[in-house]
């Protein structure tokens, strides 16, 4: 019973927010073999996202920017969102979403064996 609790409890954090889902919806409408949506946040509110094919790889540019803000915040200027300074990353997928085993696959090559929740 734990396992399910703590597997309900990474889907509802893994999750886009409402305002990540507008990005999301016109990355993919710009991506026509896109199966899903990398999203990456960063601890100075600056999002990174990028959609991604069937084998993972890139299906588009990455889009970075910051809510209610003209443009991405100084340090992102800096050091383009540097790994070290994520807060949160996961793959929203298209419905039909790709196998457990594909997006299992996927989210090790794209986001690394231990994601950072």
């Amino acid at each position: 019973m734990a396992k399910k609790e703590s597997e309900n409890t990474i889907k509802q954090r893994t999750t886009p927010e409402k305002r990540e889902l507008a990005m999301i919806e016109g990355i993919l409408e710009g991506s026509p073999d896109g199966i899903g949506v990398v999203v990456v946040r960063l601890n100075c509110g600056c999002r990174k996202m990028a959609s991604l094919d069937k084998d993972g790889e890139p299906a588009s540019k990455i889009i970075m920017y910051r809510d209610e803000a003209e443009s991405i915040c100084a340090q992102c200027k800096e050091d383009n969102g540097a790994f070290m300074r994520v807060t949160e990353s996961f793959i929203h997928w298209v419905e039909p979403a790709p196998s457990a085993e594909q997006q299992r696959d996927i989210s090790v090559k794209v986001l690394g064996s231990a994601p950072v929740n």
